[in-house]
């Protein structure tokens, strides 16, 4: 295989992370990324086009001879990204709108589960405000789980603990309309406990190589308090995902999904990922993504020792049966440096300082979610701005290097979380 030109479509940490291991393939020509970020400009030419502009990009990638395009975000997926790509005879990493569907509507994927026996938590769905209250009140057992059918950035689930919380959280969501359209229906689902872990995995809709497997801290204090956001920090392996485990979500979950897809006619090829809670009547399905995870995807890739320029292609061509992936047995952490406020209201413009300091500490690298590069200096501009991340022999190393990494970085208003893997 010659060197090919590859257009990363995205501009948050996870995108960094997909391009800093495309950039170490041997088989990377020139990188682009779709917006991009500070930090990304540091890896690959940023060209000033939206995520989810289809028409923009497939121009891009036409006239520029692009060989591969990498779709990460779900709203370009969800929008039909890859189709249009396709059809243009450009070659592209992702599943179709069709199959992304599997995450852009939870209606969809919990209806798939239930028609194919894959576990996942017991639900109903409404697309009445009013019926939904009612019977919020008649099952009367909280908390109780309400998601916004579509699309909501990651944070469309809200978890009521008591009925006044539900109600409220029914108006924002369908009556005032939080999450816009995505809001029209929700899913009302039990409450269900356990160790979480998240596993992302290849598939080219024949074969289904899952990756290793990591932790996900959504909350925004320590111990797991305040408010859901995009992901803290995260970890890599999960300590409670055994061998064992792996085994019965692999014949219960993971292939059972992937013949879904293909029965239903929309067979799955990228990433899928798997969102699960390992209960006491084993693993089952909180939800699924059409695209790799973020932040997950920044502890997951730095542990890829394949080529993951071949794997897409394998993905692609559907030979990733052909292919052998192979992983570090170490471990990953990344630790999100964030700004003042987030995930509420928040500033940007703050001078970001430490970087170099950081990642002059062995095995620490720094993934750029909410960055911009302005004479020669780098500012915030999002709600989660860094992913400090370490790869270490075993967690605790990993953990003790990314910690030591974020003590050096400094802008105003910073915030991290001080117990991502405990």
């Amino acid at each position: 295989m010659d060197k090919i030109d590859i257009l990363v479509i995205g501009g948050g940490g996870r995108e960094h992370a997909v391009i800093k291991k495309l950039k170490q393939s041997k088989h990377a020509g020139k990188i682009y990324c779709a917006p991009g970020n500070g930090g990304i400009s540091m890896d690959a030419q940023c060209v000033n086009i939206k995520a989810t502009d289809t028409m923009l990009v497939t121009a891009f990638a036409k006239e520029h001879k692009i060989d591969l395009v990498v779709v990460t975000p779900d709203d370009p997926l969800a929008l039909g990204m890859v189709d249009a790509l396709e059809a243009e005879g450009i070659r592209a990493f992702g599943p179709n709108k069709a199959a992304a569907q599997i995450e852009s509507s939870k209606v969809f994927a919990k209806n798939l589960m239930k028609k194919y026996g894959i576990p996942t938590a017991s639900y109903d769905v409404f697309d009445d405000p009013k019926e939904a209250l009612e019977f919020i009140k008649k099952q009367d057992k909280y908390p109780t789980v309400i998601k916004a059918d579509g699309l909501a950035l990651g944070k469309g689930v809200i978890i009521a603990q008591n009925y006044e919380e539900a109600k409220a959280a029914l108006h924002s969501i369908m009556e005032e309309k939080i999450f816009g359209a995505s809001g029209n229906r929700v899913v009302i689902e039990e409450f269900l406990t356990g160790p979480e872990v998240s596993v992302l995995a290849f598939t080219d809709s024949k074969t289904l190589k899952p990756m290793v497997s990591s932790k996900d801290h959504k909350r925004a204090l320590d111990g797991d308090k305040g408010l859901n956001t995009g992901g803290m920090g995260t970890i890599s392996p999960n300590p409670y995902y055994t061998d064992e485990i792996a085994e019965t979500c692999m014949k219960t979950i993971f292939l059972p999904t992937m013949e879904a897809m293909n029965k239903e006619g929309r067979p799955f090829k990228g990433c899928l990922y798997f969102g699960l809670m390992l209960t006491k009547d084993g693993p089952k399905v909180i939800e699924y993504n059409c695209r790799f995870g973020d932040p997950e995807t920044q502890v997951v890739l730095p542990r890829l020792k394949t080529d993951l320029v071949e794997i897409m292609e394998a993905v692609i061509d559907e030979r990733l049966s052909d292919i052998d992936i192979e992983w570090d047995d170490g471990a990953c952490a990344c630790v999100v440096a964030a700004s003042g406020g987030y995930p509420k209201k928040y500033e940007t413009g703050k001078k970001i300082t430490g970087l170099d300091e950081a990642e002059a500490i062995d095995g620490v690298t720094i993934f750029h979610a909410g960055t911009k590069y302005v004479d020669g200096e780098f500012f915030t501009s999002g709600g989660r701005v860094l992913g400090v991340t370490a790869t270490g022999k075993t967690l605790s190393a990993a953990l003790e290097k990314a910690y030591a990494g974020i003590s050096k970085i400094h802008f105003d208003g910073m915030h991290y979380r001080k117990d991502i893997g405990k």
